[in-house]
């Protein structure tokens, strides 16, 4: 089952609920957020809203840009409905009646009624332009540290990768470059090697990528994905593992290469992997910087 997290933000002394599903998108509780106006009964609270005019247009309308199996039969019905006094609507019959996926309701210990970060800080605003204030800075405050977090998570990742190209590039030298090799020529068995798993990877040569990308900055490893970063990690202390072998460079690609289909195919298929590509998907930092060769397989200092 796909796991859902929990968090807590702060405002005007009232802790609010907010969950993140698996798709990454926040709710908050508006139970929490309903007892800023009434601690005893916040469900009366949400109801008052929800029969709203106003409200049933906006939850309509995020309804059709968000959800493309919402009926908008049985919100026109309650939207016309909403003029009448005796007219009523819960949580429960708009989820049910429109199969709305911005507002939910959950039961059990952390239970309540969860809106969409954009319902909810709407909701908020209705019952005071204070509060709402208050939640969106928090909430920027709660994001801010998961950035932070997640900075840390791939800094760690990072010093990984540096202590794991050393081993790289020590096997070649201990293993491929021969005594009394001029600097061009140890360059030459450097670039060879990362050329090797640059078409294992990727398929191809760190020219032929630049032949075919003039006008694209940086090299082919720096438009990797998440998945292909991963593999690489692994096929470097795989290829310096191999060397120490004796076995050759012919053999070792076609290892390799083997090595990357089945690593790929496991990856895909992880849900943690997915996320954390989802969230390095937009500015996502070099996992290469200052930590191992560049394109061209220049000669690491020591």
């Amino acid at each position: 089952m796909a796991k859902i997290t929990k968090a807590t933000i702060e405002a005007k002394g009232i802790e609010i609920a907010v969950q993140t599903t698996p798709a990454r998108e926040d709710y908050f509780s508006l139970t929490d957020i309903a007892r800023f106006q009434n601690p005893e009964a916040p469900a009366s609270v949400i109801n008052h809203w929800m029969r709203l005019h106003n409200t049933i247009e906006y939850l309509g309308l995020w309804e059709e840009l968000h959800n493309p199996d919402f009926i908008p039969d049985e919100f026109n019905r309650f939207l016309n409905a909403s003029g009448y006094n005796a007219f009523t609507l819960s949580p429960q019959k708009w989820i049910s009646q429109t199969n709305a996926v911005g507002i939910v309701s959950r039961s059990g210990r952390y239970g309540g009624t969860f809106a969409h970060s954009d319902i909810a800080i709407k909701f908020a605003a209705w019952l005071s332009v204070e509060l709402e204030l208050y939640i969106v800075k928090d909430y920027q405050r709660l994001k801010n540290d998961e950035g932070r977090r997640l900075q840390l998570k791939w800094d760690a990742k990072r010093e990984l990768s540096k202590a794991n190209y050393r081993i790289h590039t020590d096997a070649i030298k201990a293993h491929l470059i021969p005594e009394n090799l001029t600097p061009a020529q140890i360059n030459f068995t450097y670039a060879s090697e990362v050329d090797m798993l640059n078409v294992a990877l990727f398929g191809k040569t760190a020219k032929q990528w630049r032949d075919e990308n003039p006008d694209v900055q940086g090299n082919i490893r720096d438009g990797a994905n998440i998945y292909q970063l991963i593999v690489l990690v692994n096929m470097e202390s795989m290829n310096a593992e191999l060397i120490k072998q004796g076995m050759s460079q012919r053999e070792r690609l076609q290892y390799l290469r083997n090595m990357v289909v089945e690593q790929m195919n496991s990856l895909i298929n992880s849900a943690a992997v997915e996320r954390l590509n989802e969230k390095l998907s937009t500015n996502r930092p070099r996992l290469l910087d200052d930590s191992s060769e560049d394109e061209d397989g220049n000669i690491p200092s020591d």
